[in-house]
């Protein structure tokens, strides 16, 4: 089994407003990044044009409310790239370019090797963690953590 994740926010401002800049000039450093790490399988992309990353694929109807969706191939590999590499920086500094959410806006999955999850596929998993909690359907970091110990 793969590991599939989504991870939606909303921008504080518009993908071109000096707010978010630092944020958008970093989208492609980092998303490039995780693409040459050991483990990655697959990334959502947006058109390619150069400091979008995916933000093209705004959710909602809202071009602020923007979705990062990948695979790979085992949650350690993942776990290192979020929290091990210079991603965790910028994790870090999400307050500054995002608005607080009240529910949870980060899940992960399990997916058969070779299947590459839909957005709306993802949206539905991240809906169901936000009304059920963890579990093996849908889950979130402490779950996983508890789970491969």
């Amino acid at each position: 089994m793969h590991l599939a994740e989504l991870n939606i926010a909303r921008l504080i401002a518009p993908t071109d407003d000096p707010r978010v800049a630092e944020f958008m000039a970093n989208l492609d450093r980092i998303n490039g990044m995780g693409k040459r790490m050991p483990g990655f399988i697959w990334i959502m992309e947006g058109s390619g044009a150069e400091d979008t990353g995916n933000t093209e694929n705004c959710l909602y109807g809202d071009p602020q409310f923007v979705a990062n969706l990948t695979v790979w191939q085992n949650f350690e590999r993942f776990e290192t790239f979020v929290r091990q590499t210079v991603h965790a920086k910028f994790m870090a500094r999400k307050a500054e370019w995002f608005e607080p959410a009240a529910k949870p806006q980060f899940v992960m999955w399990w997916i058969e090797e070779g299947h590459i999850p839909t957005l709306e596929e993802a949206l539905e998993r991240l809906t169901y963690l936000q009304d059920n909690g963890d579990s093996d359907h849908a889950f979130g970091w402490d779950w996983m953590r508890q789970k491969v110990k």
